[in-house]
């Protein structure tokens, strides 16, 4: 589990409640140890029948409460601990969160260690419902998520599904990973971001050669979509087009494209009013000037096959078009890919296409470019601002891009 920037020290509360779904929240609790956050957790007594308080503080390494008056094993050192508890989490995650739960949160109740701590917190409210059969859709329970959503607290939706009773609906917990990303989106809200639109392209154009071949290339897409979790972590409201087919990060609206003509429509379309667009695809400079209807099939009497390529629409000069008569997107960020000359033909782009930022990276470093988990690369500044960095990974490289994001924002302000 690679570390969170976003998770590194933050103190959070998850509060297991007695539902079959309890397992599960020991494996987030151990994610989010892994990645850098303090994890307490509170056990209802519904839940201890599930699961033991045991199980948490081994994969979290700090102690698991259970009950409200200090007690021998599972209690706070203080009746009135729960209120520093309280004070010093950055978010209280309710998962898996039971109708009685729900209901109780909902009424302001403080019968238990979870409940008044509740009451006790001013930090976010997280709640991930998890129930049997029907009851995720019973009015009751509808009427309790909706009062606390009118509170503001952050509701992440159950997953449809086979119950343990067989049955099958709505009101399964999702896994780890889903849950992982609506904890950071409800930690990010506060972000230098929130508010702004962020556009993001990933991956490589697909051009078609017949309904069966295309040309592409290397990319992988793995920095764009590293770009994408960074601008939600910073608390940004995200697009992402892409042609290849990652696990989207949570809370990012996804949009398919394959060519770069289709591309090139999401791209105008999606940052017509967008904050900041970062080009990070790898776009297709030429493609079939004709496309087979049918599979071209192989010739026994025939050596090879000649494609005729054509240019390829430029995104980013239509991009700066669309800038020059509306003034959106605000911001572009453009990415260069290079094998020669890495600063000259980067230096070219940047003012060619009127970037207020360029990453440069060398694509024949063997640690670095297409495919991989790490990159090295130079931000070049509209000013002549040159920031080379070190081999980072992906992550560690799209936030240092995203920092600088804000902060070009920021200055329009």
């Amino acid at each position: 589990m690679e570390a969170i920037t976003l998770l590194q020290g933050k103190r959070l509360l998850l509060a297991v409640t007695g539902s079959i779904a309890a397992y599960k929240s020991v494996d987030l609790a151990s994610k989010l140890t892994q990645a850098g956050a303090q994890v307490d957790v509170i056990l209802t007594a519904a839940a201890q029948a599930f699961i033991t308080p045991l199980t948490f503080e081994a994969v979290t390494g700090r102690p698991a409460y259970t009950a409200l008056w200090e007690s021998a094993g599972g209690g706070l050192p203080t009746h009135i601990a729960h209120v520093g508890l309280a004070e010093a989490a950055a978010l209280l995650a309710v998962i898996p969160a039971t109708a009685n739960t729900l209901a109780k949160l909902a009424a302001g109740l403080a019968d238990d260690l979870l409940t008044v701590t509740a009451l006790a917190a001013r930090c976010p409210l997280l709640v991930a419902p998890a129930m049997d059969g029907g009851m995720y859709a019973h009015p009751a329970v509808v009427a309790s998520v909706q009062t606390l959503a009118g509170r503001g607290a952050y509701v992440v939706a159950p997953e449809t599904g086979r119950f343990a009773s067989g049955l099958s609906g709505q009101g399964r917990l999702p896994e780890t990973a889903t849950l992982l990303g609506h904890i950071r989106l409800a930690l990010a809200q506060a972000g230098p971001l929130r508010g702004r639109q962020i556009v993001v392209t990933a991956g490589g154009t697909r051009e078609a050669i017949d309904p069966v071949r295309f040309v592409s290339n290397h990319s992988s897409g793995k920095q764009g979509y590293a770009l994408a979790q960074a601008a939600l972590d910073a608390g940004a409201t995200v697009t992402l087009i892409s042609t290849v087919g990652l696990p989207v990060p949570v809370g990012a609206q996804f949009v398919a494209v394959d060519s770069a003509a289709a591309m090139l429509a999401a791209v105008l379309e999606h940052s017509a009013r967008a904050d900041a667009l970062i080009m990070a695809a790898a776009v297709a400079d030429f493609r079939p000037g004709t496309v087979a209807t049918q599979k071209i099939k192989k010739q026994e009497d025939t050596a090879g096959l000649t494609l005729e390529l054509v240019r390829n629409p430029d995104i980013l000069l239509q991009v700066k078009a669309q800038r020059e008569q509306t003034g959106w997107p605000r911001r572009v960020i453009g990415f260069a890919a290079e094998s020669e000359q890495v600063l000259a033909h980067a230096q070219s782009k940047l003012h060619r296409k009127a970037l207020d930022l360029l990453v440069a990276n060398d694509i024949t470093a063997p640690d670095a470019g297409f495919a991989g988990d790490t990159n090295r690369v130079i931000l070049l500044a509209a000013d002549g601002g040159q920031t080379p960095l070190p081999l980072l990974s992906k992550t560690l490289v799209s936030e240092a891009i995203i920092d600088r994001v804000a902060a070009l924002l920021a200055a329009d302000a």
